[in-house]
């Protein structure tokens, strides 16, 4: 029973999951989005590598000090981190964001993802711009040879199906990405 559930253990994907931060917005955005992502992924079966609020300012990647804490944690995890889900629930820092990835230097698939914001509640106390900050995330990253994939809809909401469904795809290609690490090709010389 045990190797059963070691296998199992073995078997649950895992994505490194970097909150994108910047203070210019609220701060409860990054807290409480740093709060829902995690718990989508956990509802999904999916392991997650984050920093957490005793780590650095509410989980949020944002200096340089702090893409070197995730770099770092990311590394200590390598085996566990199948791919990495940069979450934006706000306009977050790029440079830190870049720095993250090319300083963990995992090679593992990136996705790229953004909250939308509210309409309804677009005032200096709930503004996210991560519309924006996703693209600007994105830019710096292409800068640094940094490859990604984006979700089907430039900002998915965190809890909806559809966001759901991305993770699932996402899962599957990191799966298929390590399976191919491992797997040797044969030559066809005649």
């Amino acid at each position: 029973m045990e190797s059963c559930q070691a296998d199992d253990a073995m078997d649950k994907p895992g994505l490194g999951v970097l909150v994108g931060n910047r203070s210019f917005f609220p701060d409860h955005l990054c807290k409480t989005g740093r709060e829902t992502i995690l718990k989508v992924l956990e509802e999904e079966g999916i392991t997650a590598t984050a920093l957490t609020p005793e780590n650095i300012t509410f989980g949020g990647v944002e200096t340089s000090a702090d893409a070197a804490k995730c770099a770092d944690l990311f590394r200590q995890h390598r085996a566990e981190v199948d791919g990495v889900l940069v979450t934006l629930p706000k306009f977050g820092d790029e440079r830190a964001v870049a720095n993250t990835l090319r300083w963990a230097d995992l090679n593992v698939p990136v996705l790229a993802h953004a909250f939308p914001d509210d309409l309804t509640h677009m005032t200096a106390a709930n503004r996210r711009d991560s519309f924006c900050g996703k693209i600007s995330v994105c830019n710096n990253s292409r800068q640094h040879s940094i490859p990604y994939s984006l979700t089907a809809l430039h900002t998915v909401a965190p809890d909806s199906e559809r966001l759901r469904q991305e993770l699932r795809r996402f899962v599957s290609i990191c799966r298929v990405v390590r399976g191919l690490r491992g797997a040797g090709l044969a030559s066809l010389e005649r």
